[in-house]
């Protein structure tokens, strides 16, 4: 059987992580199989509809590179491939009725007094209430004439209150549960639309899919879902229930669109390739012991069946290192194409900006990264003589003063400030001296940087400063080491 997964997600917002690894595991379990990837929009709530939501999802499928074989865009003969479109056909009517003739599912007409009124219980952690099946004792003749009067009306699942039912999943095994357990939930709402519960099954049977991947916080809906399945006589799909993604306390990771969602990662500088590949490993190891990897890689490599039923933490600090991994990798070209814009906005002289943006590139992890680190060649930043004293270069305020006074007339008569001629000139000074480079090289990208750490050395910053501002710099880190020193 050909392997087809659907990535069925509602149009309410951004894509949080979360949908964003569903998708991609789909993804990749149809790819790895030589399978078909489908597009499912699922509308039916009307209430958490968000206008522009859709366009966000085609979006983000095209520029992550899951291109779906199947969907409202591409009919592959299942279609519609939108649920409020799927409504229009009949379809969940239809088979909510089959349902009922094979008492498997009955008509509801408690109002909201009468539903209120039933008793509640606290499942994990929620207190819903539980129906009393008080209309499957309805008669035919009675169920009749309350739909010929118009009197609003449910569709119910009739689940059995006594044995059990076991469902299987790829990662959990044979999961039990007694079917006391189980509420006659709702199939078709009141105002005729279908449950998200019911249209799933019902749209997963009707277009073959194969392979289901949803969080585990719908292991509890299962038994449901293969009632449903037994009662129609059903093959069910495969299901394959994910591990929590928490954030770094262990806490469910929220959706309040930041770096929950992949929009908001891209807007925090990060690389498209770098948060997909981040996102295929939480939850999922491959064999080797290895991090990085291209899509073309995980979709050769990826085994659902090592996909792990631990929670997955959101690492912003490995994604962040990862994220530089790649930047490191890209062409100068892509990567000052992207950098750009950062170094305009810190940097509004006239400085070689593509030298600058060389410098920066294996030291940012993230594109935000760029003005903090280069601020200085605009103007040289308030910084404290301590600066001065590092115990590895065996630097220290009185000989870095001695330094800068005796560099001070040898780069006044350098002409050539290319980052070549003034470590040339430096080297010299160095080997007369007969101490070591750091030595020198240390108080002078102090003056002329006014940081503790730089995107680059001493002669680098000062090719791109020039010599009149590398002379300033210096000359006033001198002032400021004497008012110390004396």
């Amino acid at each position: 059987m050909k392997i087809r997964t659907r990535y069925a997600p509602s149009p309410t917002g951004r894509m949080h992580v979360g949908n964003l690894r569903s998708a991609l595991y789909e993804f990749l379990i149809a790819k790895h199989a030589g399978g078909d990837f489908m597009l499912r929009i699922e509308d039916t709530d009307q209430g958490r509809y968000v206008e522009g939501a859709t366009e966000i999802i085609y979006r983000t499928l095209k520029t992550t590179g899951l291109i779906h074989d199947e969907g409202p865009d591409k009919d592959g003969g299942y279609g519609p491939y939108v649920q409020s479109e799927r409504i229009k056909t009949g379809i969940y009517m239809k088979y909510a009725k089959e349902l009922i003739d094979k008492g498997e599912a009955y008509y509801c007409f408690c109002d909201k007094e009468r539903l209120a009124s039933l008793k509640t219980e606290v499942v994990e952690g929620k207190e819903i209430s539980i129906y009393d099946k008080h209309c499957l004792s309805l008669s035919k003749e009675e169920v009749e004439a309350n739909l010929a009067a118009g009197k609003p009306f449910v569709i119910r699942q009739n689940n059995p209150s006594e044995g059990s039912t076991t469902f299987h999943d790829e990662l959990y095994g044979d999961i039990t549960v007694e079917n006391a357990e189980l509420d006659d939930m709702i199939l078709i709402k009141s105002d005729g639309f279908p449950t998200y519960n019911f249209a799933n099954v019902v749209d997963d049977h009707t277009m073959n899919i194969t392979h289901v991947v949803r969080g585990n916080e719908y292991l509890s809906s299962s038994p449901k879902y293969t009632r449903l399945y037994d009662a129609f006589g059903w093959e069910p799909p495969k299901y394959i229930h994910l591990p929590l993604v928490t954030d770094e306390n262990h806490k469910k990771l929220a959706k309040r669109g930041g770096s929950e969602s992949f929009e908001g990662l891209l807007e925090q500088g990060f690389l498209t390739e770098a948060i997909v590949n981040f996102i295929a490993l939480l939850g999922w190891s491959p064999e080797e012991n290895r991090e990085i990897f291209s899509l073309d890689e995980l979709i050769r490599e990826f085994d659902y069946h090592r996909i792990s039923k631990s929670p997955a933490v959101f690492d912003m600090v490995k994604l962040r290192w990862m994220n530089g991994e790649y930047i490191k990798a890209m062409d100068f070209d892509a990567f000052y194409e992207k950098a750009e814009p950062y170094l305009k906005k810190a940097l509004t002289k006239e400085y070689d900006l593509k030298k600058i943006a060389a410098m920066v590139k294996t030291r940012i992890e993230v594109f935000p990264d760029i003005p903090e680190l280069v601020d200085f060649f605009e103007r040289l930043p308030e910084y404290d003589t301590a600066m001065y004293t590092h115990k590895k270069m065996k630097t220290n305020v009185q000989s870095s003063l001695e330094v800068l006074r005796e560099v001070l007339p040898l780069l006044e008569k350098q002409e050539d400030y290319t980052n070549d001629a003034l470590y040339e000139t430096l080297s010299k000074y160095v080997a007369e001296k007969g101490c070591k480079n750091g030595y020198v090289m240390w108080p002078i990208r102090t003056a002329v940087s006014g940081k503790q750490t730089t995107p680059a050395g001493a002669t680098e910053i000062m090719e791109v400063l020039g010599k009149e501002e590398s002379l300033n710099r210096i000359r006033q880190g001198i002032r400021m080491l004497e008012t110390v020193v004396s």
